[in-house]
């Protein structure tokens, strides 16, 4: 697997923030339906985290893995509450949001949110010598609902739709290039990769409990439990025929 391809697949799994901006006008209405997809969306990446990047044998490895991953979770809850603070808080937000909040903030927000799942994408591409359908599916259709409620909120805070556009373009290809050094560094660093992997899923997971599933929960219902089971599944079944 060459370091294009790193880049390719961190572009493309980002790219659905465009479909999920897509969807804002239609699906978007039905706030239950879009909580739905965003619970499927968490249970993926929940299943991707657990199946290949923090499994029980890394983690029976020793303490530095652990460490690593709740330094992952740390790193990413400082810099969220830094953002919400500063009108950010919003940009998972389904339907029409409290405040208007800060455009640039969101687009922050999103780049927290999306950087971490590229930089691990990247990793596993180098590790692995192949792309994981598994989470490589998990970061897809995880950025569907996060484009769709992105996309909400910053119409709400006054911004065009092309000015959006411009933007998940901005975000896509920042990700490609953060899938892009996480192929490098496993590349050139592999002692150090493993504990990188579990840094970044240490991100990711914190991620997903404090933004992505409340907001499921608060719009679509109970049924989102099984929704996330449902998505947890799925990528467990890929990960195992990959």
């Amino acid at each position: 697997m060459s370091a294009g391809a790193a880049l390719f697949w961190g572009g493309f799994s980002s790219a659905s923030l465009y479909l999920g901006q897509a969807l804002a006008g239609s699906v978007g209405r039905s706030r239950r339906a879009t909580g739905l997809m965003m619970g499927f969306g968490a249970g993926t990446m929940i299943s991707a985290l657990a199946y290949e990047l923090v499994p029980e044998s890394s983690l029976a490895a020793g303490t530095g893995l652990a460490l690593a991953f709740v330094a992952g979770a740390l790193v990413y809850y400082v810099g969220d509450r830094v953002i919400d603070s500063n009108g950010g808080e919003e940009r998972q937000a389904i339907g029409q949001p409290d405040n208007e909040g800060s455009g640039a903030a969101m687009f922050l927000g999103a780049l927290l949110d999306g950087i971490p799942e590229a930089f691990i994408l990247g990793l596993t591409l180098a590790l692995g010598g192949s792309v994981s359908v598994a989470f490589l599916a998990a970061i897809f259709v995880s950025n569907i609902p996060q484009g769709l409620a992105g996309t909400t909120s910053l119409e709400h805070a006054g911004y065009s739709r092309r000015k959006i556009t411009v933007m998940w373009g901005a975000l896509t290809v920042t990700c490609a290039f953060a899938a892009l050094l996480g192929f490098v560094l496993a590349d050139n660093l592999s002692g150090a990769a493993p504990k990188a992997e579990a840094f970044a899923g240490g991100a990711v997971l914190m991620m997903l409990a404090d933004s992505m599933m409340p907001e499921a929960f608060e719009h679509g219902g109970r049924a989102v439990g099984l929704a996330t089971v449902l998505g947890f599944l799925v990528a467990g079944l890929l990960s195992v025929a990959g």
